[in-house]
C-alpha cells in the first residue's frame, strides 16, 4: 500500500507538470558563455570588457547617450561600475567600430573574465589600466562553442593606447588563443550523469524495485541511456547552442523513455521473483525520466557550471 501511494503521488506530480508545463526559458536552461583566462598580467589595477560587433546582446547594450540608461554607480538605477571606469570604456568605444555594452570586470585574484549570460558572438577583448590611463586590445574573436574558452598571454612590451588618443588603429595589442577546458566539461558531464542515475534509482525504490537483479538491470539500463544521452547533448550543446540543446533534449528524453520501457517489458519479469504489471513498468520509465528532466532544469539554475 505504501508503495502504491508513492507511485500515485509521483503520477500526480507528472500530471501537474503536463497540465501546468514549466517553461524551459533561457533562464532555466544552460547558457552560452565566454571564459577568458589572463596570464602574465601586470600587477597594477586592470579592467577588461568585450567590445561587441552588435549594439546589444540579451540585456546588455551600448549606451544610447541618455543619462538614465548609463550603467554606472552615479546612476541610481545601476550599480555595476564606477563612473570613471565606465566612462573610460565609453570614450574608447567612440573611436572603434565595436560597441561597449556597459559590462566590465576587474581582473583581480584568478585573473578571469566570465561572460555567462548572452555574451557577444563576435568581439574584441579590451583592457584598461586606470593608473596609467592606457588600453590594450585584441583582434576580432568569435565564440567557437557553446562554452568558449580563451587564454590571453599578456606581455608588458605590447603596444598600448593612451586614454588621450583621439583614434584607434588596427594593431592587435593582446594575443588570444582558444583554450577549450576539456577537463571541466568532462567533469561536469560525469557529474550530470551520476546525479541523473541517482535520481532515477531513487524513484525505482519508490516503485518497489528492491530485488538485487532488478536493481542491477535498472542501474545498467539507466547508466547506458544516460551516458549516451548526455554525450549527444554535450556535442549539440558545444556546437549548436541552447535552442538546439533544448529541442534535442526533449526529443531524446522521449526516445529514452521508449527504450527503457521496452527493456523493462522484455526483461524485468524474467529476472524478478515478484512479477510486475506491464503498465507499472511503462509508468516507471515515464516518471523517472520526467523527474530527472525537471530536476536538471532546476539544478541548472543552482549549479550553472555543471549544467
Amino acid at each position: 500500500m505504501r508503495n502504491n501511494k508513492l507511485v500515485a503521488l509521483l503520477l500526480c506530480f507528472v500530471m501537474v507538470l503536463v497540465i501546468f508545463p514549466i517553461t524551459a526559458s533561457a533562464d532555466l536552461g544552460p547558457k552560452p558563455s565566454v571564459r577568458i583566462t589572463f596570464e602574465n598580467l601586470v600587477d597594477e589595477e586592470c579592467w577588461a570588457t568585450l567590445l561587441s560587433s552588435v549594439e546589444s546582446t540579451g540585456p546588455a547594450s551600448a549606451w544610447d547617450g541618455k543619462e538614465e540608461n548609463a550603467q554606472h554607480k552615479g546612476n541610481q538605477s545601476y550599480y555595476r561600475l564606477e563612473y570613471d571606469i565606465w566612462k573610460a570604456f565609453v570614450d574608447y568605444a567612440k573611436y572603434d567600430d565595436f560597441y561597449f555594452l556597459q559590462k566590465a570586470w576587474r581582473l583581480d585574484g584568478d585573473k578571469e573574465l566570465v561572460w555567462s549570460y548572452y555574451p557577444p558572438d563576435e568581439f574584441k577583448i579590451l583592457l584598461y589600466f586606470p593608473e596609467s590611463g592606457e588600453y590594450a586590445i585584441s583582434g576580432i574573436c568569435e565564440r567557437y562553442a557553446f562554452d568558449s574558452y580563451f587564454t590571453v598571454d599578456y606581455n608588458e612590451d605590447m603596444n598600448v593606447h593612451h586614454s588621450d588618443d583621439d583614434q584607434v588603429d588596427d594593431n592587435e595589442d593582446v594575443n588570444v588563443h582558444h583554450s577549450y577546458n576539456y577537463q571541466v566539461e568532462i567533469t561536469a558531464l560525469i557529474a550530470r550523469i551520476l546525479i541523473t542515475i541517482i535520481i532515477e534509482m531513487g524513484i525505482a525504490f519508490m516503485f518497489g524495485y528492491w530485488e538485487k537483479k532488478q536493481l542491477l538491470l535498472l542501474a545498467g539500463m539507466n547508466a547506458e541511456t544516460q551516458i549516451i544521452l548526455n554525450l549527444l547533448l554535450n556535442i549539440i550543446n558545444c556546437n549548436s547552442g541552447s535552442m538546439a540543446f533544448v529541442l534535442f533534449y526533449i526529443l531524446f528524453e522521449i526516445i529514452v523513455i521508449m527504450i527503457e520501457a521496452a527493456v523493462l517489458l522484455v526483461f524485468l519479469n524474467k529476472i524478478s521473483v515478484k512479477q510486475r504489471k506491464h503498465w507499472q513498468m511503462v509508468i516507471y520509465a515515464i516518471v523517472a525520466n520526467v523527474v530527472s528532466f525537471v530536476s536538471g532544469l532546476f539544478l541548472a539554475n543552482w549549479l550553472p557550471a555543471m549544467f
